[in-house]
C-alpha cells in the first residue's frame, strides 16, 4: 500500500536592520505625534527585524523537500534582505514607496514580493518581528 503524502510546513528565518517613520502626510505634525508618538520622529527610528517565511506543501518524492531551503534562502536574500537591510524604509525601498511604513504594510509588501518566487509548495505565512513584544503575521488573506 502506498503512503499518502502529508502536508508539512517549512520555515526559513532571516534578519535585517532598518529604519522607518510612522507618519501620515495628510495629517499635521501634531496629529502624527499624537497618534504615532515617538514613532513619528522626523529623524526616524530603527529596528532589528526577524523575518520568518513559512511555506506549506508536500515533500517531493525525489528530494524529500517541499522547497530547497538553500533556494528559499537566496530568494529571501535577493528580494527582501538586500532591499531592506540598513535602509530607510520610507525613503530607500522602492516597493514601499507611497505606503505608510507600518509593520502591517511592510509584511504585506514582503508577501507580494516573495510569492511569485515560490517554486514548490505555497507561501503560508510571513511573520515579521519588530521588537520582542511586537510582531505581525500575514497569511495572504484579503
Amino acid at each position: 500500500m502506498e503512503k499518502k503524502p502529508k502536508l508539512v510546513y517549512i520555515t526559513r528565518k532571516e534578519h535585517f536592520n532598518a529604519a522607518h517613520r510612522l507618519y501620515n502626510p495628510t495629517w499635521s505634525d501634531e496629529q502624527n505625534e499624537a497618534f504615532f508618538g515617538k514613532c513619528a520622529n522626523k529623524n526616524y527610528h530603527g529596528h532589528n527585524f526577524d523575518l520568518y517565511v513559512t511555506l506549506k506543501g508536500y515533500a517531493d518524492a525525489n528530494s524529500g523537500m517541499v522547497m530547497d531551503l538553500k533556494k528559499l534562502k537566496l530568494v529571501i536574500k535577493e528580494q527582501i534582505v538586500d532591499q531592506l537591510d540598513h535602509m530607510n524604509i520610507n525613503e530607500d525601498v522602492p516597493f514601499m514607496k507611497g505606503q505608510l511604513a507600518s509593520i502591517e504594510n511592510i509584511v504585506v509588501a514582503i508577501w507580494d514580493r516573495l510569492e511569485p518566487f515560490i517554486e514548490n509548495g505555497k507561501l503560508h505565512c510571513i511573520k515579521l518581528v519588530e521588537t520582542e513584544r511586537n510582531y505581525v503575521e500575514y497569511f495572504g488573506e484579503e
